[in-house]
Parts: structure tokens; sequence; C-alpha cells
């Protein structure tokens, strides 16, 4: 039960508020494509992208997840309408897998591996720390992880794509988003942990503090 509550603390302090920014107008737009068609389903996902901002200022929260959502859907919507076709409601996600694909196996090469990074963006622990010998490995594990999950969600959807294969897609795409994405974080975060631990390098306050050998190592947060 603890590590449940401690996994759901993480996912909120690293997910916050912007899942109801990201997965609402492209969950609208599926469903509305697939009972009223094309323009409908443009029409409605806009409207409510548009109405999580407006909820967004009213309450005084920060737009910069739902603006994002805004200017993604946009990109799709555009791309939906130059081609015709649904498909191209796709493609922002196709570049989107392609590119952290490509990022991830470049951070591997450079030895400064993506979710160390990416934790540094969130949590604004020392940089040093991630690039600590007994720290790092960690990292470079669920780069790897991260590397080949999008590197399989690419070329599953690429194939559908290529072959028209909207349905088929379209369920795809709602199953490799945020729903995949969540299970990549906690296993993420579990297979960190543990590397962390059994590197038995210094914790982010001892390696603030300058503690000597031997570490306790970092026990929560990853």
């Amino acid at each position: 039960m603890n590590k449940a509550h401690e996994l759901w603390a993480e996912l909120k302090s690293v997910l916050g508020n912007r899942l109801l920014d990201v997965i609402l107008p492209p969950l609208f737009f599926l469903l509305i494509n697939g009972l009223w068609g094309l323009a409908t389903a443009m029409v409605t996902s806009l409207f409510v992208a548009a109405a999580i901002s407006y909820v967004r200022l009213r309450r005084g929260e920060s737009l910069r997840y739902a603006l994002a959502g805004v200017v993604s859907l946009l990109t799709a919507l555009a791309l939906t309408w130059i081609l015709g076709r649904a498909e191209g409601y796709f493609i922002p996600g196709l570049v989107n897998a392609a590119l952290t694909f490509g990022i991830c196996a470049l951070s591997l090469f450079i030895k400064r591996p993506l979710t160390a990074w990416s934790s540094y963006l969130v949590r604004r622990w020392p940089l040093e720390w991630y690039w600590h010998p007994r720290v790092r490995p960690a990292y470079t594990q669920t780069t790897l992880l991260w590397t080949a999950f999008f590197g399989v969600r690419f070329l599953w959807q690429y194939n559908l794509f290529r072959d028209n294969q909207v349905e088929t897609l379209a369920w795809v795409n709602a199953l490799l988003g945020w729903p995949a994405l969540i299970i990549l974080l906690v296993i993420t975060y579990l297979v960190g942990i543990w590397m962390l631990r059994r590197l038995k390098g210094p914790s982010v306050e001892e390696f603030r503090a300058g503690t000597p050998p031997p570490w306790h190592s970092q026990r929560r947060g990853f």
C-alpha cells in the first residue's frame, strides 16, 4: 500500500494536471469520428480543447499544458483537413514518437540519458548528481526502456498509417498514448529506484552535503 501511495505521489508530481488537457480532445475526436464523421469530430475536439483552456483561465491555473494541447490539436486538425483523411490526425503522434526515439538514442550515445534530463527538468536536482558513476547507469537502463518503447510505437503506428488502417490506428494510438505512457513511467520509476539501490551511490541529499561513502543511496524519487 505504501508503494502504491508513493507511485501515485510521484506520478502526480511528474504529470500534474496535464492529463486532462492532452487526453480529452483526442478521445472526443476518436469517438465522434466513428459516430458522425470527420468534420464533426474536428469541430468537437477543438471545442473541448478551448473549453479546457477557458476553465484553466477562470481558475487561475497554468495554461501551459492546455495551450500545448491546443497547438498540438490544431496541427493535427490542419493536417487532417489538408489530406482530407482521418489518418492525418495521427501524423503529429508519429513524428513525436520518431523524434523521441531519436533523442533517446542520441542521449545514450553521448552518455547523457534522456530520463536523467526529464527528471532534472521536473525535480531540479543538481545536474552533476545524475552523471555520478553510481547514479548514471540507472538512468541509462531506463532510457533503454524508453528507446525500445518509442521505437516499437513508431514502427507499429507507421505500418498502420501506411496501410490506411484508420480504425486500428485509432485504437493503437489511444492505447500507446497516455495509458501506455503512464505504465512506462511506473516501470521507469520502479526499475530506476531498484537500480539506484543496487548501485549504492549517493542520494541527492548526500551528494549536496558532500557525504563520503558508504552511502544510503536514493530511496524515493527518480
